[in-house]
């Protein structure tokens, strides 16, 4: 497994007061990197950074270029998580556009110039569709079923052609249902798991969309943050793709079943209709090339991974 350390090194993470790139940064900061974070605050905050680390925060969207082009000057490292999600994306897929594309085109037009050591961006199993073949390899076609998916793919399409025109490094990782602390459930724009935690902890019915035999595959997030960090530091990594998830299937009644044990409640479930995003019945992902490659595979499980993230909430609710 690579060695986590970024000593002496500046890092630019976009999007990172978010959910998951709030814990990129501590992990970088841990690590003993420079970091400084682009976010424009839409799903971000500020209150998501430790206020006991250090780090440099610009306000600003990657839409906006010279800013980008600033914000990156003299970075030897780029994580570009900044993005419209796929709820926001499938309401203004206008903005989809201009976020997702256009801020991923100015991270990389900006990259030909600045010269980072690598970028990582971070993609999403959504570009897979409805796959033929499960576990999904990242050779399997994409089909993009929602504006979300087809802007995450341009930017992964982005991403090879400056790594092969311009010879930018950058590797593509691609993030399946990630989950844990600081998913703010309160957002209504953050995933069903901490949505489902804050319902059962207030006695509510759980809002379960369609039959809830839907599959995902749900990856905790320090997992990813580890995946994605190692991405960031390893040479074997420049101009490839990898999955990042658990290569386990678990359907969104599991989830319930197991919060519901987790946290001492009886749960009922309202089956309501499919949003226009569920579109997808099932999703795991094959890992095999990120395990033998960079020697990253998961090290918290679904039911620790839970609890953990029931923890979190649970304390932060009593700081609230």
């Amino acid at each position: 497994m690579i060695k986590i350390d970024f000593t002496g090194s500046k890092v630019l993470v976009t999007g990172g007061a978010g959910f998951v790139g709030s814990n990129l940064v501590e992990a970088i900061v841990r690590a003993g990197g420079k970091v400084t974070v682009l976010d424009d605050l839409f799903t971000g905050k500020r209150e998501n950074l430790d206020a006991g680390i250090s780090y440099e925060f610009i306000k600003g969207s990657v839409t906006d270029y010279s800013l980008v082009r600033s914000a990156m000057e003299g970075v030897d490292y780029v994580a570009h998580l900044a993005a419209r999600n796929i709820i926001v994306s499938t309401k203004n897929p206008r903005e989809d556009y201009e976020t997702n594309i256009g801020g991923t085109l100015n991270v990389l037009m900006a990259a030909r110039e600045t010269k980072p050591k690598r970028i990582v961006y971070t993609s999403s199993a959504s570009i897979y569709g409805n796959p033929r073949i499960l576990p999904i390899v990242e050779d399997e076609a994409p089909l993009t079923f929602s504006p979300y998916s087809v802007s995450k793919l341009a930017g992964e399409n982005y991403c090879y052609a400056f790594y092969e025109t311009y010879y930018v490094p950058v590797t593509v990782v691609r993030y399946s249902n990630i989950f844990g602390p600081k998913q703010d459930p309160i957002n209504p724009y953050c995933g069903v798991i901490s949505k489902f935690i804050e319902a059962i902890d207030g006695g509510k019915s759980l809002q379960v969309h369609g039959d809830g035999l839907q599959t995902r595959d749900f990856t905790y997030v320090d997992d990813a943050t580890s995946g994605t960090l190692m991405a960031l530091l390893s040479p074997r990594a420049d101009g490839m793709v990898f999955n990042m998830g658990t290569g386990i299937e678990t359907s969104i009644m599991g989830i319930v079943n197991i919060l519901s044990e987790l946290m001492g409640h009886k749960v009922t479930c309202d089956h309501v209709d499919r949003r226009d995003i569920d579109n997808i019945r099932r999703r795991v992902l094959n890992i095999e090339r990120i395990r033998t490659r960079l020697r990253w595979h998961p090290q918290i499980g679904l039911r620790e991974g839970l609890r953990r993230t029931i923890e979190w909430y649970q304390a932060d609710k009593k700081n609230l």
